[in-house]
C-alpha cells in the first residue's frame, strides 16, 4: 500500500492539473443590489464551465479600485475583466493594456444592438475592449411617498418647489435630503444640478468643452447657489455617509428625497420595495427644458496570455451581452439594458420611463454623458473639479468664490 501511494504521488506531480476555463473579475459593486445584479452575470459564466474569482473592492466611487488595479497591474497580474469608468478605459487601451473580443462581438452582433452611446465606451479604435452591462442615468430623486404623503406635498417639479419642501419636512421630523458625505456623491450631485439647473447647452460648453467663460459665468454661480440650497437639506451626520445607506435613509422614511444616479434604485428593490407604492423616480427638475445624464457600466478586459484566461473573458463577455443577462442584471441595478433590442415589459415603471426619456433625449441632441464619471472628461480634470466641488459643499464659500474655484482648478488640471 505504501509503494502504492508513492507511485500515484509521482504520477500525480509528473502529470499536469487540468487547467480549465476561469474569469476573475475586479469591480466596486459592493452595494446589496449591485451585488445581486452581478450575481446574475455569475450564474451564467459558472453555468457555461468557468471558475469565476470575485474582486471586489469597497468604494462607491471606484478610486480604491482604481489603485488596486495599479497595484496589479505593476506586479504583472492585471484581473481578466474590471470594472472602469469613461476616458479611464480610453486611457488603458491607449497604453496597450486591453485585448479584445471582436469575433464574438462580430458573430453576435453587437454594432447593431448596441447603441453610439455605449459604443463610445466599449469599442475603442474599432475593437471591443469593453463589455457594457448597462446605462445609468445620474439626474435621478429618490423620494418617500410616505415621507411626502405625511406633509400632503405633490413631488416637486421645479427647484423652487424643491427648495420650498425642506422646512416643511424639518417641521415633520424628516430630514430633507439623505446625503452621503463623500467627494464623488458630491460631484454627482452636482452635475445633476448642473444640468437641471443650466440645461443641456450650458453643461456641454461648462463641462464638456471646458469653457472657461461659462465656468466663470452666471450661469456656474446659479448651480453652486442651487447646490447651497442642498448643502442646508442635509443632517449633521452626512460627512462619510455611503451611498447605499443614504439610500436607506429614503427607504426607511427617515429623509425624504436623494439625488443619486438610478444605481439607487437597485437598494429599493432589494428591500422589496416598489415604484409608486413606495417611492418615486423621478428627474431632477429642468429649469431649461430636457435632459439626461448618461453613464455607461462596462467590464474592460485586461490581456491574457493564458488560453484558458482568454476563453474565461469570451464566456463573460457573451454572458454580459445575453439578452436574458441584461435584464436580470439591470432589474437588480436600477439601470436600463446596455442593449437598444430588449423587450423592456419585464422591467419596472422606473426603467421602462428612464429608457424611454433616453431615447427621446438622444434624439432631441439633451442626453450628455456624465462628468462625475469621467466620461465628459478625463480622470485628472473631474478630480480637480470634484476637490472644488466638494471644498464648496463642505465649507462656507459663496457660489461666486466656488465657481471661481471650479474654472481655476480645471484650468490647471487641463
Amino acid at each position: 500500500m505504501k509503494v502504492l501511494s508513492i507511485t500515484a504521488l509521482l504520477l500525480a506531480t509528473a502529470s499536469p492539473a487540468l487547467a480549465e476555463p476561469s474569469v476573475e473579475v475586479m469591480h466596486f459593486w459592493t452595494s446589496g443590489g449591485e451585488a445581486a445584479a452581478l450575481g446574475a452575470v455569475r450564474d451564467k459564466v459558472v453555468a457555461e464551465g468557468v471558475t469565476w474569482t470575485d474582486a471586489p473592492v469597497a468604494g462607491g466611487g471606484g478610486d480604491q479600485a482604481k489603485t488596486a488595479l495599479q497595484a496589479r497591474i505593476a506586479s504583472g497580474n492585471p484581473p481578466a475583466a474590471v470594472l472602469i469608468l469613461g476616458q479611464n478605459i480610453l486611457d488603458w487601451a491607449a497604453e496597450g493594456m486591453l485585448g479584445n473580443v471582436d469575433v464574438l462581438a462580430e458573430a453576435q452582433g453587437w454594432d447593431a444592438a448596441l447603441p453610439q452611446a455605449v459604443k463610445d465606451f466599449t469599442k475603442v479604435d474599432g475593437h471591443y475592449v469593453s463589455v457594457p452591462t448597462n446605462v445609468h442615468r445620474t439626474d435621478m430623486i429618490w423620494a418617500s411617498k410616505a415621507a411626502f404623503d405625511k406633509i400632503g406635498a405633490a413631488y416637486p417639479t421645479t427647484w423652487e418647489e424643491l427648495n420650498a419642501l425642506a422646512p416643511k419636512f424639518l417641521e415633520a421630523g424628516i430630514i430633507p435630503l439623505a446625503h452621503g458625505g463623500q467627494a464623488w456623491q458630491e460631484a454627482y450631485m452636482f452635475e445633476a444640478v448642473a444640468l437641471g439647473v443650466g440645461g443641456a447647452d450650458f453643461y456641454r460648453k461648462a463641462l464638456i468643452e471646458l469653457d472657461d467663460a461659462t465656468l466663470r459665468g452666471p450661469e456656474m454661480v446659479a448651480v453652486f447657489a442651487q447646490m447651497a440650497q442642498l448643502r442646508g437639506m442635509v443632517d449633521a451626520n452626512f460627512p462619510g455617509r455611503d451611498w447605499n445607506l443614504a439610500s436607506a435613509m429614503v427607504i426607511n422614511g427617515e429623509a425624504a428625497m436623494q439625488i443619486m444616479g438610478d444605481w439607487a434604485k437597485g437598494e429599493f428593490t432589494n428591500a422589496a420595495k416598489k415604484p409608486g407604492d413606495d417611492y418615486a423616480c423621478i428627474p431632477v427638475p429642468k429649469a431649461k427644458g430636457d435632459g439626461f445624464v448618461y453613464l455607461v457600466n462596462s467590464l474592460s478586459l485586461f490581456t491574457q496570455t493564458d488560453p484558458d484566461l482568454v476563453k474565461g473573458q469570451e464566456v463573460l463577455a457573451s454572458a454580459i451581452m445575453d439578452p436574458a443577462v441584461q435584464v436580470a442584471f439591470n432589474q437588480a441595478k436600477g439601470a436600463i439594458p446596455a442593449r437598444t433590442d430588449i423587450d423592456l415589459s419585464a422591467m419596472d415603471a422606473c426603467a421602462q420611463a428612464t429608457s424611454a426619456s433616453l431615447a427621446s433625449n438622444d434624439a432631441g441632441g439633451t442626453a450628455v454623458p456624465t462628468f462625475a464619471g469621467t466620461h465628459a472628461a478625463n480622470a485628472s480634470v473631474v478630480g480637480a473639479a470634484t476637490d472644488a466641488i466638494t471644498a464648496f459643499f463642505n465649507s462656507d464659500q459663496t457660489p461666486e468664490e466656488a465657481a471661481t474655484a471650479l474654472a481655476d482648478a480645471i484650468a490647471a488640471a487641463r
